[in-house]
C-alpha cells in the first residue's frame, strides 16, 4: 500500500513506522526496546530486577557498569573542543590573517575599516566570527550538557542523536532598526532524542545524511496537539483526535491521554535533480497535525555518535549488553560471600520447643529458661555450623572484576590507583591508558564536527541581516552579518581538541612558572595566562599592576 501513497500520506507514513519498529525489535536477542530497558536498569543499579529472591537475602550490588561507563565517558567529553570554520576555495594566507586581525580589533573598537576589503577578505573575516560564535551558542544552547547526555545514551542504547531546530518564538535580544522596535526573533535549539524514538529509512546504511527520510516519534497530550494545530489554522482536523494506548495500539479513551505523534523528516528534490531541501510532515494517527512545511535547510539536522558501530546497520550497540553477564555472576558470588560471612558470624539456631516455651530473640545476655535434666539443657538450643567456606571464592570475585575492567579499558592506570610521583608520570599514565579509546574519541570529535555543520546551515539560511555577538580577547561586541550572502559558500569544519582540563592546568601553571623565573615573561603576561579561577579577583589585581608605577629593574609590560 504505503509505495503507491504519497510520501506525506498518514498511511503511508504509519506503514513506514511499523516497519521500522519491526527491524528495530529484531536486533540483538532482545531487540533494540528491551535491551535498552535493561541497560538502563543495570546502568542505574538496579541489576536484581525481576529475580525471584528473598527479602532476607542481602542483594548485594557491585556495579562495575557505572564505573566503566562514567569513566569512559569522562575520558571521551574531559578534552575542551574549539571548532574552526573555514571556506574552501578562498586563499587564507598569513597576510590575509593579519590583516583579518586588524579588521576584528577596529571593528570592536566601532572603527571601520579606512579602505574597502576584498570579497575573501570578508569571507575569512565572517569564517574566523562564526568560529568565536560557535562557543557562544554552545554556551546559550549548553552544549556541554547536551554533551554529557550525548555520551550516557550512546553508552546504555548504543547511539546518541542530537536534533538542531529553529525555534521561531525565541527571543535574541537584537533589533533590525536604530530605534529598537523591530526586535529580532527566532534562533536555534537543541535536544538529545532517544534512539528508541527515531526510526531511519534505510537502516542498513550508516550514513545519516544519505538517508531516504528519518522518522520521530513523541507522546504528546491530546491538548498540547490541539493547540499546535490551533495556532497552524487546522482546528476543524482536531476534532479526530484521541489517545491511543501506547501498549495495545488501539483507539480509546483509557490510558494517560496522550497519542503518538510521528514527524518526518525527507528530502525533496528541485526539478533539475540538482539541489535539494529538508521537509517534514507531522502526523498523529489518521490525521495530519502540521502539513509539510520546508526547514529551510539542505541538510538533516540530525548528529549521532555511536558507542560501538554494527555493520551494514545504522543503529550502534552498547557495550553494556556484553557486559551483563559478568555484572550477574560478580553480583551473585559477592552476595554469596555476604551470606556465608553473615552465616558463620550469626548462625542458624534451632530451638527445642518442647524444652524452650519462652521466645528467644538471641539478643546478647538472654537468659533462658530450661526445665529438666542436664540432657534436656543441652538438647535445648543449638546452632548449625555452615560449610567450610573457600577463602579462594573471596579471590576468583576479585579477579573477575579486575579482569572484567581492566578488559573493558577501566584499568588501575586508567582510574587514578597508582601513585605517581610528578606531573610528567600522571602525564604519561593518563596518555597509556587511554591511547585505545583514541578511535572512540576521534568518533565523538566527528560528531561534534558534525553538529557544528548544522549550525552554520542554519546560521546561513535562517539568520539572514543580523548581528553576532563575539566573545574574544577584546571583549564583547557584534559583527554585522548576512546569512544569505554566503549560503553558497562550502564551509569546512575542524574540531581542535585541547588537552584535559585537570592535568593541562597544572602543566601551564608549571610552565608559567618557569618562564617567570627566567624573566622571560613580565608578571602582566604571567597573571594574565593562568587559569581561570586561580588567583581571585584576578581582573582586580591586574588593573592594580598596570596603573602601578614598575618595579626597578623589572618591567611590568
Amino acid at each position: 500500500m504505503s509505495t503507491t501513497l504519497k510520501w506525506d500520506s498518514p498511511l503511508r507514513i504509519a506503514d513506514e513506522y511499523a516497519a521500522a519498529c519491526s527491524y528495530k525489535a529484531g536486533l540483538g536477542r532482545r531487540g533494540l526496546f528491551e535491551q535498552c530497558k535493561v541497560n538502563e536498569r543495570f546502568y542505574t543499579g538496579d541489576q536484581w530486577h525481576g529475580v525471584n529472591a528473598s527479602a532476607e537475602r542481602p542483594l548485594v550490588r557491585e556495579n562495575i557498569i557505572k564505573r566503566i561507563g562514567d569513566y569512559k565517558m569522562s575520558v571521551i567529553g574531559s578534552n575542551p573542543i574549539a571548532v574552526s570554520y573555514s571556506a574552501d576555495g578562498i586563499p587564507n594566507t598569513l597576510d590575509t590573517q593579519e590583516r583579518i586581525g586588524r579588521l576584528r580589533r577596529g571593528l570592536a573598537e566601532g572603527v571601520l575599516p579606512d579602505s574597502p576589503i576584498t570579497s575573501d577578505e570578508e569571507i575569512n573575516l565572517v569564517m574566523a566570527a562564526l568560529s568565536d560564535y560557535f562557543r557562544v551558542t554552545a554556551e546559550r544552547v549548553r552544549f556541554d550538557e547536551l554533551k554529557s547526555k550525548i555520551l550516557r545514551r550512546a553508552y546504555i542504547a548504543g547511539t546518541g542523536l542530537l536534533y538542531t531546530y529553529w525555534d521561531d518564538r525565541l527571543q535574541t535580544g537584537l533589533y533590525a532598526d536604530q530605534a529598537h522596535t523591530a526586535p529580532i526573533v527566532g534562533d536555534i535549539r537543541c535536544e538529545v532524542l532517544d534512539i528508541e524514538n527515531v526510526c531511519f529509512g534505510d537502516p542498513t546504511n550508516d550514513d545519516l545524511q544519505e538517508q531516504p527520510y528519518i522518522l520521530v516519534a513523541q507522546r504528546r497530550r491530546i491538548d498540547d496537539i490541539r493547540l499546535e494545530m490551533k495556532r497552524l489554522g487546522r482546528t476543524a482536523y482536531a476534532v479526530d483526535l484521541k489517545p491511543d494506548d501506547p501498549i495495545l495500539g488501539g483507539e480509546g479513551e483509557q490510558g494517560d491521554g496522550k497519542a503518538t505523534v510521528i514527524t518526518k523528516f525527507y528530502r525533496e528534490w528541485d526539478a533539475d535533480g540538482r539541489h535539494a531541501v529538508i521537509k517534514a510532515v507531522r502526523i498523529c494517527g489518521k490525521t495530519v497535525v502540521r502539513p509539510a512545511w520546508n526547514l529551510g535547510v539542505r541538510m538533516y539536522p540530525f548528529a549521532k555518535f555511536e558507542w560501538e558501530p554494527r555493520r551494514n546497520c545504522i543503529y550502534g550497540e552498547s557495550e553494556i549488553t556484553h557486559l551483563i553477564p559478568n555484572q550477574i555472576a560478580i553480583n551473585r558470588m559477592v552476595t554469596a560471600s555476604v551470606w556465608a560471612v553473615m552465616m558463620m558470624g550469626i548462625p542458624m539456631m534451632v530451638v527445642n520447643g518442647d524444652v524452650v516455651q519462652q521466645k528467644v530473640s538471641n539478643d546478647p545476655g538472654q537468659v533462658i529458661r530450661v526445665f529438666g535434666t542436664a540432657e534436656d539443657v543441652n538438647s535445648a538450643i543449638r546452632y548449625v555450623q555452615p560449610p567450610n567456606f573457600s577463602p579462594q571464592f573471596d579471590a576468583n570475585i576479585t579477579s573477575l572484576i579486575s579482569n572484567t575492567m581492566s578488559q573493558s579499558g577501566a584499568n588501575d592506570a586508567a582510574l587514578g590507583n597508582l601513585n605517581p610521583h610528578n606531573t610528567s608520570a600522571i602525564i604519561a599514565l593518563r596518555e597509556a591508558a587511554t591511547m585505545p579509546m583514541q578511535t572512540m574519541q576521534n568518533h565523538f570529535y566527528a560528531f561534534v564536527e558534525d553538529v557544528a555543520r548544522i549550525w552554520a546551515e542554519f546560521w546561513v539560511t535562517q539568520y539572514g541581516p543580523r548581528s553576532l555577538k563575539i566573545n574574544d580577547e577584546s571583549g564583547t561586541w557584534y559583527l554585522p552579518f548576512d546569512g544569505s550572502r554566503y549560503a553558497d559558500t562550502l564551509i569546512s569544519v575542524r574540531a581542535d581538541v585541547g588537552a584535559s582540563t585537570l592535568w593541562s592546568e597544572a602543566q601551564s601553571v608549571q610552565t608559567l612558572d618557569n618562564l617567570f623565573e627566567r624573566q622571560v615573561i613580565t608578571p602582566l603576561q604571567y597573571l594574565s595566562r593562568l587559569p581561570k579561577g586561580t588567583v581571585p579577583n584576578l581582573s582586580g589585581l591586574l588593573r592594580e599592576l598596570k596603573e602601578a608605577p614598575p618595579a626597578d629593574g623589572l618591567p611590568v609590560s
